[in-house]
């Protein structure tokens, strides 16, 4: 998946920016103005008052002034390798989607969401690579299915703090190491 994602960004000059205090329809319409100067658009919706935008390099930064003069609260350009779900990753999905002919994927046993019902693991995964995150969405389906407890595993606690904006009465634990795997097991436990 990664070979395949930085293959199609490959001479591509690309950034991503994070976008804090602006409203997801304005930011849309800036994005949509600044295509003139090429692919944009918004990548993540993480949370409450946070979105990113990603594409070629001069599109995203006419997004980055037009945001500023828009009020935005801040803009903060991110250092990433490529402008990640985007349409410019589109020679990598398809690239996955011939991959994934030659593995049996099977039934999924536990849902993902409702809007992705009807399709299978592989087309998920094709279309995840070039389509936005939306991360808000996901916790807020996840909270309507009664899930209180999330469990952030892997390096910081970035996306523990999205989930604190979306809803504070979560309960999260991270798990990044030994230590903190048996920290997050005895709070489970209620120890």
């Amino acid at each position: 998946r990664g070979k395949v994602m930085q293959e199609a960004v490959s001479g591509i000059e690309s950034e991503m920016i994070a976008v804090l205090g602006m409203k997801e329809e304005l930011l849309q319409d800036l994005c949509h103005q600044a295509s003139s100067l090429g692919v944009v658009s918004i990548s993540n919706y993480n949370c409450p008052g946070q979105l990113v935008v990603a594409g070629e390099k001069k599109a995203v930064e006419n997004v980055k002034e037009l945001a500023l003069e828009n009020k935005a609260r801040r803009v903060i350009s991110l250092n990433t390798s490529g402008p990640f779900h985007t349409s410019l990753l589109k020679e990598a999905s398809l690239a996955l989607k011939e991959r994934f002919k030659k593995e049996t994927f099977h039934e999924m046993k536990i849902p993902l969401g409702h809007e992705i019902e009807d399709q299978s693991i592989p087309e998920i995964l094709e279309k995840q690579v070039m389509s936005p995150v939306y991360f808000e969405k996901s916790i807020r389906y996840m909270i309507d299915q009664g899930v209180d407890t999330i469990i952030e595993v892997g390096p910081g606690k970035v996306l523990s703090g999205f989930v604190r904006k979306i809803d504070r009465s979560i309960q999260l634990y991270q798990i990044e190491d030994m230590e903190s795997l048996k920290k997050t097991v005895k709070a489970l436990k209620g120890e």
